[in-house]
């Protein structure tokens, strides 16, 4: 059995001498060492010797055991740096080569204009109010004077969830919550998403966005709305923009307007951009409606406020000579480039 355990340990030896990977180390190690090994079978026969000669056996096939486990140790540590060395040449770098060209994106022109716009409200002192885009019904057309009746209900205009829950068709629903949880002052701006039922082509779309503003306190007047719109309109298109206002009707409002801007490319000459009135539509106002307030629980004695409200997308199109609101949506990176 000496004579045995010697000729294990040589043949383990040679093996592990040529082994070139872990799945040749392991087959060794089973070879010898594993359950059904040959130096585990030699083990279970040391029943079969003298009482004499079991230690003297016992300690030898220990050592064999130790001394394979130290040899397949050391294998495995050669070759884990051969692997490692091998990796390093399989994956060098030439840094002589020609580095690859990042493609950086650039912000989107609605992103653009967006971030302007609050830029110039924000120094003025207003702040920026954000809401659910599922509105409920009460505070996209109740709370805002419009009745049941109301045209502006019209499933043909609007999406319902349900009876009561709508996809918001403005952000007047934020000036409402806001009105609701803040006692005057008030002055924030609040751009979002908003949905219609449009069918979709170069000037609809039933997903757009809006900018909504609105501004309560005491003493407010249509002169501050006027002041507060002018100087809106002289910062995003220049000092020499004018501004004039035409009558209108919202519901929310009372009285109400439109704001018009001199043309931008023509300075009021007429243009291609103006089709030749030399003024450009950009969004309504008016002072809010005193059956809105005390909706609100403000009372309309004691405070007045006004607001105002634009489409991003019409004043992004003019200002960049845009002809098809879908090149907002397309993601085509030609298109983004240009910004």
């Amino acid at each position: 059995m000496r004579e045995q355990l010697r000729t294990i340990q040589e043949n383990a030896e040679q093996e592990l001498a040529i082994v070139s990977s872990m799945q040749e180390l392991e087959n060794v190690r089973i070879k010898y060492l594993g359950k059904k090994g040959q130096l585990t079978q030699v083990l279970r026969g040391m029943g079969s010797l003298s009482p004499e000669e079991r230690p003297a056996i016992g300690q030898l096939a220990n050592e064999i055991r130790s001394y394979i486990e130290r040899k397949l140790e050391d294998t495995k540590k050669m070759l884990i740096q051969k692997e490692k060395m091998q990796r390093l040449q399989q994956e060098s770098i030439d840094v002589t080569m020609p580095g690859k060209r990042r493609s950086m994106g650039k912000k989107h022109p609605l992103s653009i204009v967006l971030d302007e716009i609050k830029d110039i409200f924000i120094g003025m002192g207003f702040q920026i109010a954000e809401g659910p885009e599922v509105e409920l019904d009460y505070y996209n057309f109740e709370a805002l004077n419009i009745p049941k009746n109301h045209p502006a209900r019209d499933e043909q205009d609007t999406f319902y969830i349900n009876e009561n829950i709508v996809l918001r068709t403005q952000t007047s629903p934020v000036q409402i919550r806001t009105m609701e949880k803040h006692k005057p002052p008030i002055r924030i701006i609040s751009p979002g998403r908003v949905y219609r039922s449009d069918a979709v082509d170069a000037t609809h779309s039933p997903i757009f966005h809006q900018i909504e503003g609105l501004v309560v306190d005491k003493g407010v007047t249509m002169g501050n709305l006027k002041g507060t719109l002018e100087v809106f309109a002289k910062r995003l298109y220049g000092e020499q923009t004018k501004v004039r206002f035409r009558p209108h009707h919202f519901p929310f409002t009372e009285p109400s307007a439109e704001m018009d801007v001199s043309c931008f490319v023509c300075g009021g000459d007429g243009c291609r951009v103006c089709k030749g009135e030399g003024w450009i539509e950009i969004l309504g106002a008016g002072m809010v409606h005193p059956k809105v307030l005390r909706i609100c629980g403000i009372d309309p004695e004691e405070y007045s406020g006004f607001a105002f409200g634009m489409g991003l997308e019409r004043i992004v199109m003019k200002r960049f000579g845009i002809d098809d609101l879908r090149l907002f949506f397309e993601n085509d990176v030609r298109f983004l480039k240009q910004f």
